[in-house]
């Protein structure tokens, strides 16, 4: 049985999340997106992958006291 993943590069995730391909580099580097997977020297996210929470925003700073 194989498993057939959709997968999108940086460049993909930027454009559907209005960010730089370097915010989607760092966020990859940090762990903040633990679904992402380093391939050579590019990573890949799963396609459908939320956009993580801002954390310098005031709804993520809550978010984070109070996880649901």
């Amino acid at each position: 049985m194989t498993n057939n993943i959709d997968w999108m590069t940086t460049k993909d995730a930027a454009a559907l999340w209005g960010v730089t391909v370097r915010r989607i580099q760092s966020l990859c580097e940090n762990g903040l997106l633990d679904c992402a997977t380093k391939l050579g020297d590019i990573w890949i996210i799963p396609k459908g992958t939320p956009k993580p929470p801002d954390g310098r925003t005031k709804a993520a700073k809550e978010q984070k006291k109070n996880p649901k």
